[in-house]
């Protein structure tokens, strides 16, 4: 499997899907709402740390385990790198949560979020952009096919 076979989901994000679990994706439905609803009560135009902070209560008042800002390391080989990479969040150990504040997002954000699934050996994640005048346009689903973590599939 090569690094380009991800699939992204733009707001068909509670659609669910044949590759992931029943829990990945009861923990998927309950991010989205999470996310419509900090982004119904706070709208757009805020910083990405405010919707973090709230994001982060929302989803702990559900019932999930949230880590911030967790640190991610590089394996490569017998080496084990920090090169100060951070997830903004991680739900349940399941999910990795990337959030925006920008007018528009970049193919680099999207490459991050691909590249934070491959180092952390998760499949599922979201890149939640809360900019948007409805919160539905910010929300993109990628899930990585196979993951090993700090091993990236050959071409």
């Amino acid at each position: 499997m090569s690094w380009g076979k991800d699939q992204d989901h733009r707001q068909d994000a509670k659609t669910p899907r044949k590759d992931l679990g029943a829990a990945e994706e009861r923990l998927a439905a309950s991010v989205v709402d999470a996310a419509i609803k900090v982004h119904a009560v706070l709208g757009p135009g805020l910083l990405e740390g405010v919707y973090e902070t709230c994001l982060a209560h929302e989803l702990e008042t559900r019932g999930h385990q949230v880590k911030r800002q967790d640190v991610l390391p590089i394996r490569y080989d017998t080496l084990t790198l920090d090169a100060g990479l951070r997830m903004d969040m991680v739900i349940d150990d399941l999910v990795v949560l990337e959030l925006k504040s920008v007018e528009h997002l970049l193919p680099v954000h999207h490459a991050q979020l691909l590249t934070y699934l491959k180092l952390s050996g998760l499949r599922l994640s979201f890149l939640l952009n809360f900019n948007v005048s409805l919160m539905k346009d910010g929300i993109t689903r990628k899930i990585l096919q196979s993951a090993k973590a700090g091993i990236p599939a050959t071409p």
